[in-house]
């Protein structure tokens, strides 16, 4: 079984991060590279097959390429429209692949949406949203995660004035439930202790600093743990994420992005690893943008790939053998 990677944008960090991680990981975890073999370095020693079960054997001498076409040269830092439809469908046979159980998980590599959006008429905002399209999921979640903390938001790419509106009690309790199956089949931990972070500060101060705490939170929380749940909170988000209180989750599940990610990014800013969770197979991805400004000038940083390849790798492992 391998991880399959599928190629992100080309203009960007995508094609040398990728190759970085070959490079870093060739005995340990084979890789199946979905792209256009021509955008990769010109250093990296390619074998192109047709076959992912052939994969394995050739990514210690070689990486492996599962070749995709995108009807354009690679030109660092310059996005083409004309490459969209190729970057579409490597994440479509990722997908495919991974779900299928030809690959034992997905790793996709940052996508730029604007050159989607206008080369392809890609409608998503991003990654996420179009995996849970094509697995037909009406509900993911988004868990970032690194070796000393995993958050989940439970609202994610909205304005901070829209929060409340949307973190209603269906939403929370859809979340918890997700993290809470995914730490169990995917992360190996039979008895998942899950932290809820408060929206307000001081966890609303006994509602005089806002009643969500009281109105929706607590009420989720008291449910989930009569269905014999380890579930906790709400907490207070400033004393949530030092040494000691990590010690006591294993998951936080936080009201909105910034209160998930600050934290999980002071603490490990090369090393986090974005996970969906809820899909029919594994998918994670390195936590990190296209990078356009120096991409092609061999400084990037493939620790966030790195990491994510390690980490699909475990957690199709995990989820096998459950």
């Amino acid at each position: 079984m391998t991880v399959a990677i599928s190629c992100g944008e080309p203009a960007g960090i995508g094609p040398e991060i990728a190759a970085d991680a070959w490079r870093a990981l060739r005995n340990d975890i084979p890789i199946l590279w979905i792209g256009d073999p021509s955008h990769l370095p010109s250093d990296i020693p390619v074998t192109v097959v047709t076959d992912p079960s052939s994969a394995a054997a050739s990514s210690p001498m070689s990486l492996p390429v599962l070749p995709i076409e995108t009807g354009a040269p690679r030109q660092p830092g310059q996005l083409n429209p004309a490459h969209a439809a190729g970057v579409i469908a490597a994440i479509e046979e990722g997908a495919r692949l991974a779900h299928a159980g030809q690959c034992s998980a997905l790793c996709t590599a940052p996508i730029h949406k604007q050159a989607l959006a206008e080369g392809a008429a890609f409608r998503f905002p991003g990654h996420t949203e179009f995996l849970a399209s094509l697995d037909d999921k009406d509900h993911v979640v988004m868990m970032l995660a690194c070796s000393d903390l995993r958050v989940v938001p439970v609202t994610i790419h909205i304005p901070l004035s829209e929060v409340a509106r949307h973190f209603t009690s269906e939403l929370l309790e859809k979340t918890i439930l997700t993290t809470h199956n995914a730490l169990k089949h995917d992360f190996g931990i039979e008895r998942p202790r899950i932290a809820v972070a408060g929206m307000n500060p001081h966890a609303g101060e006994g509602g005089r600093m806002g009643r969500e705490e009281i109105e929706v939170i607590a009420p989720v929380v008291a449910r989930l743990r009569d269905l014999g749940m380890n579930v906790f909170g709400p907490m207070s988000a400033d004393t949530m994420f030092h040494p000691t209180a990590r010690t006591s989750y294993d998951a936080a599940i936080c009201a909105y992005h910034d209160q998930a990610l600050i934290p999980i990014k002071t603490i490990d800013f090369s090393g986090g690893v974005n996970v969906t969770l809820g899909l029919d197979f594994i998918r994670t991805s390195p936590d990190h943008g296209t990078a356009l400004d120096i991409a092609g000038k061999g400084i990037a940083d493939p620790t966030s790939m790195i990491a994510a390849i390690r980490m699909a790798w475990e957690m199709g492992q995990k989820r096998h053998q459950k």
